[in-house]
Protein backbone atom coordinates (compact mmCIF):
# COMPACT_ATOMS: atom_id res chain seq x y z
CA UNK A 1 0.00 0.00 0.00
CA UNK A 2 2.83 2.58 0.39
CA UNK A 3 4.46 1.80 -2.51
CA UNK A 4 0.86 2.28 -4.52
CA UNK A 5 1.13 5.29 -2.65
CA UNK A 6 4.42 6.31 -3.33
CA UNK A 7 3.75 5.74 -7.31
CA UNK A 8 0.46 7.61 -7.31
CA UNK A 9 2.60 11.40 -5.98
CA UNK A 10 5.28 10.96 -8.54
CA UNK A 11 2.38 10.01 -11.16
CA UNK A 12 3.07 12.89 -13.66
CA UNK A 13 1.53 12.61 -17.06
CA UNK A 14 -0.28 9.23 -18.59
CA UNK A 15 0.65 5.80 -17.90
CA UNK A 16 3.71 4.32 -20.55
CA UNK A 17 4.17 0.56 -20.78
CA UNK A 18 7.66 -1.24 -19.46
CA UNK A 19 8.19 -1.72 -23.47
CA UNK A 20 7.99 2.06 -24.71
CA UNK A 21 10.38 3.31 -21.30
CA UNK A 22 12.86 0.75 -22.45
CA UNK A 23 12.54 1.49 -26.22
CA UNK A 24 12.67 5.56 -25.31
CA UNK A 25 16.01 4.49 -22.69
CA UNK A 26 17.29 2.66 -25.54
CA UNK A 27 16.79 5.38 -27.90
CA UNK A 28 19.05 7.95 -25.63
CA UNK A 29 21.68 5.19 -25.05
CA UNK A 30 22.32 4.24 -28.53
CA UNK A 31 22.09 7.66 -29.56
CA UNK A 32 24.85 9.07 -27.24
CA UNK A 33 26.81 6.27 -26.39
CA UNK A 34 28.17 6.08 -30.18
CA UNK A 35 29.56 9.36 -29.67
CA UNK A 36 32.20 7.85 -27.27
CA UNK A 37 33.93 7.36 -30.47
CA UNK A 38 34.51 10.94 -31.07
CA UNK A 39 35.69 10.93 -27.50
CA UNK A 40 38.15 8.41 -28.42
CA UNK A 41 39.63 9.95 -31.08
CA UNK A 42 39.96 13.26 -29.23
CA UNK A 43 41.60 11.99 -26.53
CA UNK A 44 44.05 10.16 -28.21
CA UNK A 45 44.66 12.86 -30.00
CA UNK A 46 45.48 15.13 -27.60
CA UNK A 47 48.17 12.79 -26.37
CA UNK A 48 46.58 10.11 -23.87
CA UNK A 49 47.46 6.45 -23.90
CA UNK A 50 45.17 4.34 -24.96
CA UNK A 51 44.84 2.70 -21.37
CA UNK A 52 43.78 6.68 -19.86
CA UNK A 53 41.67 6.71 -22.31
CA UNK A 54 39.47 3.89 -21.84
CA UNK A 55 39.78 4.30 -17.72
CA UNK A 56 38.73 7.90 -18.24
CA UNK A 57 35.67 6.71 -19.81
CA UNK A 58 35.49 3.05 -17.14
CA UNK A 59 35.95 5.18 -13.78
CA UNK A 60 35.01 8.91 -15.02
CA UNK A 61 31.93 8.47 -17.21
CA UNK A 62 30.42 11.88 -17.66
CA UNK A 63 31.07 13.04 -21.09
CA UNK A 64 30.87 16.97 -20.60
CA UNK A 65 33.43 16.39 -18.80
CA UNK A 66 35.57 14.31 -20.37
CA UNK A 67 35.50 16.20 -23.06
CA UNK A 68 36.69 19.02 -21.36
CA UNK A 69 39.68 17.58 -19.63
CA UNK A 70 41.34 15.94 -22.71
CA UNK A 71 40.43 19.62 -24.43
CA UNK A 72 42.03 21.59 -22.05
CA UNK A 73 45.58 19.10 -22.21
CA UNK A 74 45.18 19.64 -26.23
CA UNK A 75 45.21 22.97 -25.54
CA UNK A 76 48.50 23.19 -23.63
CA UNK A 77 46.47 23.72 -20.11
CA UNK A 78 47.86 22.14 -17.03
CA UNK A 79 46.93 18.72 -15.99
CA UNK A 80 45.90 20.58 -12.92
CA UNK A 81 43.62 23.19 -14.56
CA UNK A 82 42.32 20.71 -16.75
CA UNK A 83 41.37 18.13 -14.14
CA UNK A 84 39.64 21.41 -12.18
CA UNK A 85 37.90 21.97 -15.26
CA UNK A 86 36.29 18.74 -15.73
CA UNK A 87 35.53 18.76 -11.92
CA UNK A 88 33.15 21.49 -12.30
CA UNK A 89 31.28 20.35 -14.89
CA UNK A 90 31.07 16.89 -13.20
CA UNK A 91 29.57 18.72 -9.79
CA UNK A 92 26.23 18.97 -11.43
CA UNK A 93 25.49 15.02 -11.48
CA UNK A 94 26.07 15.26 -7.76
CA UNK A 95 22.59 17.84 -7.65
CA UNK A 96 21.35 14.89 -10.26
CA UNK A 97 22.05 12.33 -7.36
CA UNK A 98 20.05 14.63 -4.93
CA UNK A 99 17.03 14.24 -7.01
CA UNK A 100 16.85 10.91 -7.89
CA UNK A 101 17.46 9.60 -4.62
CA UNK A 102 13.60 11.05 -3.69
CA UNK A 103 12.73 9.28 -7.93
CA UNK A 104 14.07 6.15 -7.89
CA UNK A 105 14.13 5.00 -3.72
CA UNK A 106 17.23 2.30 -4.48
CA UNK A 107 18.27 0.36 -1.62
CA UNK A 108 21.70 1.27 0.66
CA UNK A 109 23.56 -1.58 -1.05
CA UNK A 110 22.58 -0.76 -4.79
CA UNK A 111 23.04 3.05 -4.21
CA UNK A 112 26.65 3.23 -4.60
CA UNK A 113 26.76 1.19 -8.04
CA UNK A 114 24.11 3.43 -9.06
CA UNK A 115 25.65 6.58 -8.54
CA UNK A 116 28.31 5.73 -11.44
CA UNK A 117 25.57 6.34 -13.69
CA UNK A 118 23.94 9.36 -12.58
CA UNK A 119 24.08 11.68 -15.50
CA UNK A 120 22.43 13.73 -17.91
CA UNK A 121 21.20 11.34 -19.78
CA UNK A 122 19.80 8.58 -16.91
CA UNK A 123 18.72 11.77 -15.30
CA UNK A 124 16.69 13.17 -18.13
CA UNK A 125 15.48 9.87 -18.77
CA UNK A 126 14.35 8.87 -15.31
CA UNK A 127 12.64 12.28 -14.32
CA UNK A 128 10.49 12.21 -17.86
CA UNK A 129 8.70 9.64 -16.04
CA UNK A 130 5.02 9.06 -15.09
CA UNK A 131 5.69 6.36 -12.20
CA UNK A 132 8.46 4.98 -9.72
CA UNK A 133 8.79 1.86 -11.78
CA UNK A 134 8.93 3.46 -15.02
CA UNK A 135 11.46 5.70 -13.61
CA UNK A 136 13.58 3.03 -12.53
CA UNK A 137 13.67 0.87 -15.41
CA UNK A 138 14.38 4.19 -17.70
CA UNK A 139 17.19 4.61 -15.28
CA UNK A 140 18.74 1.17 -15.39
CA UNK A 141 18.24 0.88 -19.73
CA UNK A 142 19.37 4.20 -20.47
CA UNK A 143 22.81 3.56 -18.18
CA UNK A 144 23.58 -0.04 -19.18
CA UNK A 145 23.00 0.84 -22.68
CA UNK A 146 25.33 4.53 -22.79
CA UNK A 147 27.90 2.67 -20.27
CA UNK A 148 28.69 -0.48 -22.50
CA UNK A 149 28.47 1.75 -25.89
CA UNK A 150 30.44 4.42 -24.50
CA UNK A 151 33.35 2.24 -23.42
CA UNK A 152 32.97 0.01 -26.42
CA UNK A 153 33.00 2.92 -28.73
CA UNK A 154 35.68 4.88 -26.56
CA UNK A 155 38.24 2.08 -27.26
CA UNK A 156 37.17 1.89 -31.15
CA UNK A 157 37.63 5.36 -31.30
CA UNK A 158 41.25 5.56 -29.76
CA UNK A 159 42.36 2.31 -31.82
CA UNK A 160 41.29 4.34 -35.17
CA UNK A 161 42.25 7.42 -34.12
CA UNK A 162 45.57 6.96 -36.05
CA UNK A 163 43.85 6.01 -39.32
CA UNK A 164 41.68 9.06 -39.13
CA UNK A 165 44.82 11.35 -38.72
CA UNK A 166 44.05 14.81 -37.27
CA UNK A 167 41.10 14.83 -35.03
CA UNK A 168 40.81 18.95 -35.33
CA UNK A 169 40.02 18.80 -39.37
CA UNK A 170 36.91 16.33 -38.55
CA UNK A 171 35.82 18.70 -35.53
CA UNK A 172 34.89 15.86 -33.68
CA UNK A 173 35.84 17.41 -29.92
CA UNK A 174 32.77 18.83 -30.75
CA UNK A 175 30.61 16.10 -30.77
CA UNK A 176 30.10 15.42 -26.69
CA UNK A 177 29.55 19.15 -25.97
CA UNK A 178 26.86 19.52 -28.88
CA UNK A 179 24.66 16.15 -27.55
CA UNK A 180 25.22 18.22 -24.21
CA UNK A 181 24.09 20.71 -25.30
CA UNK A 182 21.07 18.86 -26.82
CA UNK A 183 19.97 17.32 -23.68
CA UNK A 184 20.51 20.96 -21.63
CA UNK A 185 18.45 23.39 -24.12
CA UNK A 186 14.88 21.52 -23.66
CA UNK A 187 15.66 21.69 -19.91
CA UNK A 188 16.21 25.37 -19.58
CA UNK A 189 12.68 26.46 -18.82
CA UNK A 190 12.78 29.55 -16.52
CA UNK A 191 13.99 33.44 -17.43
CA UNK A 192 16.89 32.61 -14.43
CA UNK A 193 17.89 29.27 -16.28
CA UNK A 194 18.33 30.98 -19.75
CA UNK A 195 19.87 33.88 -18.14
CA UNK A 196 22.94 31.94 -16.49
CA UNK A 197 23.12 29.70 -19.20
CA UNK A 198 23.29 32.43 -21.54
CA UNK A 199 25.87 34.08 -19.38
CA UNK A 200 28.07 31.35 -18.88
CA UNK A 201 28.13 30.89 -22.64
CA UNK A 202 29.55 34.46 -22.91
CA UNK A 203 31.57 34.30 -20.29
CA UNK A 204 33.15 30.78 -21.45
CA UNK A 205 33.53 32.04 -25.00
CA UNK A 206 34.81 35.82 -24.02
CA UNK A 207 37.50 34.87 -22.20
CA UNK A 208 38.76 31.80 -24.60
CA UNK A 209 41.67 34.13 -26.18
CA UNK A 210 42.88 35.91 -23.13
CA UNK A 211 43.07 32.87 -20.52
CA UNK A 212 44.67 29.82 -20.18
CA UNK A 213 42.82 26.25 -21.55
CA UNK A 214 40.54 25.16 -18.97
CA UNK A 215 40.35 28.18 -16.65
CA UNK A 216 37.14 30.16 -18.84
CA UNK A 217 34.87 27.01 -18.05
CA UNK A 218 36.12 27.70 -14.29
CA UNK A 219 34.80 31.53 -14.48
CA UNK A 220 31.81 30.51 -16.80
CA UNK A 221 30.83 28.59 -13.16
CA UNK A 222 30.55 31.84 -11.80
CA UNK A 223 27.40 32.87 -13.84
CA UNK A 224 24.52 31.17 -11.79
CA UNK A 225 25.55 33.40 -8.64
CA UNK A 226 25.57 36.20 -10.65
CA UNK A 227 22.31 36.00 -12.03
CA UNK A 228 20.78 35.19 -8.54
CA UNK A 229 22.82 37.76 -7.08
CA UNK A 230 21.45 40.46 -9.86
CA UNK A 231 17.96 38.90 -9.60
CA UNK A 232 18.20 39.28 -5.48
CA UNK A 233 19.00 42.90 -5.95
CA UNK A 234 16.11 43.80 -8.41
CA UNK A 235 13.78 41.86 -5.97
CA UNK A 236 14.57 43.80 -3.19
CA UNK A 237 14.41 47.48 -4.84
CA UNK A 238 11.20 46.33 -5.91
CA UNK A 239 9.85 45.27 -2.72
CA UNK A 240 10.97 49.04 -1.54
Amino acid sequence: MQEQNALTDLHVGPEKSDAAVVRDALGVGVAVGLSGFAFGVTSAGSGLTLLQTCVLSLLVFTGASQFALVGAIAAGGSPFTAAAGALFLGVRNAFYGLRLSQVLRLTRAVRPFAAQWVIDETTVVALAQPTRRSARIGFVVTGLSLYVLWNLTTLLGALGAEAIGDTASWGLDAAGPAVFLALLAPMLKTGTERAVAGLAVVLGLGLLPVLPAGVPVLVAALAAPVVLWAQGRRAGGEAR
